[in-house]
């Protein structure tokens, strides 16, 4: 499937599945960032990506990121929706650093991904009771 993409800056290279099974494609930082401690910084991902109907774009960091970096996305996780994709929709990559030090994320690095997820919408049904057996409360499976 071709997917509508735009960069930002043009000498940067597009984002690139790094494997034959990769599932995810490696975002760019556009510019350098230095995150400080205790800090959330928006780092821009350069590119503007137009998501077909009935997926989402989710982005994560990339595996190694929080272990060589000590950063993590503040949120968790990002959800892109398809219609977040105008002119100035840039892709960014919200981390948050939870090492006692300065981190420098240089121009370039890879430090998130992307993956397409297939989604659909659905609607409510609202009942006055539910009819399956009641589990026990939040966490309960671990008893």
């Amino acid at each position: 499937m071709k997917v509508k993409i735009k960069r930002v800056d043009k000498s940067l290279p597009l984002p690139k599945y790094e494997t034959g099974g990769s599932v995810g494609f490696d975002l760019i930082c556009r510019e350098t960032a230095v995150i400080n401690p205790k800090e959330i910084v928006l780092i821009p991902g350069n590119v503007i990506v137009e998501t077909p109907q009935g997926y989402m774009l989710l982005v994560c960091l990339r595996s190694s990121t929080p272990r060589k970096r000590g950063l993590m996305m503040a949120q968790g996780v990002g959800i892109v929706d398809n219609d977040y994709c105008g002119e100035e929709d840039e892709l960014k990559i919200q981390v948050y650093n939870f090492i006692d030090e300065p981190v420098t994320i240089e121009r370039g690095s890879r430090i998130a991904q992307g993956v397409f997820v297939r989604v659909d919408t659905f609607e409510w049904d609202e009942v006055d009771q539910m009819h399956a057996e009641s589990r026990g409360g939040f966490g309960s499976t671990g008893k």
